[in-house]
């Protein structure tokens, strides 16, 4: 395997330079792209050649473009597979969550119909029927979550046999996710004489054996050591007495003009503090696992274009959101460990912008945090603030005007009632307990009892509720401003790619 890794930053190359067709040339300017980053300048000699790469670069290292620009070019080029054919795409790229499948895809698309090539997205938690329709209709290059994709290999819906070009993006998240048995079923079908091109942070984890497997001849290119951090990036530690102080930390935080995403562990607690911040004059949104597709397109659209200027996330964040000018990522709760660290922190400083990162510790996450870090290599000073700490002001700098909250429809309670056999017995146990009144003698109240699942674990709760004693399900709340409202039980769905 023939490598290069990148140590110093070269001088400015433009696309033209680097041999990029006169059309992506054009169709990049148009979207104000004229130089190229370092992981672009090294790999595009390569890919363009049609040779395998291996590509391992940090977050926000501008990869995407890296396997974009190569994609659109062969397969618009020489490679063009001839006529169009119904289920069957010239080019292939695997991702492992829909947020980064819908990202890719944004990139790609205009490159793409600079030479008349189309696009879809294939992936789960939203109906297949859009995806069987565009494939049906012939698809040049299809950009795909591994589990939704074999659904529909399975169906006779797509067939990978005419493939001439796949590229595996996030490979190191795929095998977190326990997706590389899928990721192989998938690879096997494509053409062994193919270009491949696989980029990943580290090689750990079976992320190797893809390698060995599937990659030909490859040409390795690393940009930075694969755990390192973003030099345009400043990391702050503030250390808070408590609770109350976090929270006034937070709002603060939060305030300032520019565009900022902070990170939680669950998704209850995303959903509330977006709901809180809202009411208290910053518009915010929430994105986690429990949101519909539509849900996550409305809120991350709404984060895009500034009528939410935060976002309030779970992990399922950390890679594929690629939103221009996040000045600030705040970890509100620290990850469990140093990869999810950086790739929460690399949704600031993204391709040679610069950008902060902010982690809030409670005196009990000192020690975890101080591990975290070191893993991480990050070498930082924390500091004991308060929400008015010089510090922390000097951080947020200029200060939003407050926008007051839009007012929340609230469904009336009570309008229907269902005749089922279920609903029956539950009204029957209920009268039987004095009228649908918990034993307290009070309405339940669900803003913190009735999270999900997930919350529960996450909060050490094991209470378990007598069907006797559990109340008729309210009806699902509005939502104002594209955060959703906390207080009610939320279904829970699956957050992976498929």
């Amino acid at each position: 395997m023939k490598g290069t890794t990148l140590s110093e930053t070269p001088k400015e190359t433009t696309f033209a330079e680097l041999n990029v067709p006169a059309a992506l040339v054009a169709a990049l300017a148009a979207d104000g792209k004229t130089l190229a980053f370092p992981i672009q300048v090294d790999t595009l000699p390569d890919t363009l050649g049609g040779r395998d790469v291996l590509g391992r670069g940090k977050t926000g290292s501008g990869k995407t473009l890296a396997f974009s620009i190569p994609m659109a070019a062969r397969l618009g080029g020489k490679l063009a597979g001839g006529k169009r054919r119904p289920g069957r795409p010239l080019g292939l790229i695997l991702a492992p969550t829909r947020e980064l499948a819908t990202q890719i895809s944004a990139v790609l698309t205009p490159l793409a119909a600079a030479y008349g090539l189309n696009t879809t997205t294939i992936f789960g938690g939203v109906n297949q029927t859009r995806q069987v329709t565009a494939l049906k209709a012939g698809v040049d290059i299809v950009v795909a979550c591994p589990g939704r994709l074999e659904d529909l290999m399975k169906q006779g819906f797509v067939n990978l046999d005419a493939v001439e070009m796949t590229v595996l993006d996030e490979a190191d998240h795929m095998a977190d996710l326990g997706f590389l048995p899928v990721v192989t079923r998938i690879l096997d079908k494509t053409p062994s004489n193919g270009q491949r091109l696989l980029f990943s942070a580290t090689l750990d984890n079976g992320v190797d054996k893809l390698v060995k497997r599937f990659l030909h001849n490859e040409v390795l290119h690393s940009v930075d050591e694969a755990t390192s951090h973003v030099s345009a990036m400043t990391h702050h530690v503030f250390e808070i007495n408590g609770p109350d102080a976090k929270k006034d930390l937070i709002e603060t935080l939060a305030s300032g003009t520019g565009r900022r995403i902070l990170f939680m562990r669950t998704k209850h607690h995303a959903k509330k503090l977006a709901k809180q911040l809202t009411d208290s004059g910053i518009p915010a949104v929430d994105l986690h696992g429990n949101l519909s597709q539509p849900q996550r397109d409305r809120n991350l659209a709404a984060f895009s274009d500034g009528s939410a200027r935060v976002l309030v996330a779970t992990d399922v964040a950390a890679r594929g959101v690629h939103v221009d000018d996040v000045e600030l990522v705040i970890h509100v709760d620290p990850p469990m460990e140093h990869k999810a660290y950086l790739h929460r922190s690399g949704r600031t400083a993204r391709a040679g912008s610069a950008g902060d990162v902010v982690t809030i510790c409670l005196p009990t996450q000192k020690k975890d945090l101080a591990q975290l870090l070191k893993k991480a290599a990050i070498t930082v000073t924390p500091v004991a603030v308060t929400a008015k700490s010089p510090e922390v002001t000097a951080l947020v700098g200029e200060v939003a005007s407050y926008v007051k909250p839009v007012p929340r429809v609230v469904q009336a309670q009570g309008g229907g009632r269902s005749q089922g056999a279920n609903a029956q017995r539950k009204r029957s146990a209920r009268e039987g307990q004095g009228g649908g009144r918990s034993r307290s003698g009070s309405s339940r109240d669900y803003s913190t009892s009735t999270a999900g699942s997930s919350a529960r674990r996450h909060e050490g709760s094991s209470t378990t509720r007598s069907p006797q004693s559990r109340p008729e399900r309210s009806a699902r709340p509005a939502t104002s401003g594209g955060a959703a409202t906390g207080g009610q039980r939320t279904h829970r769905r699956v957050s992976s790619g498929r």
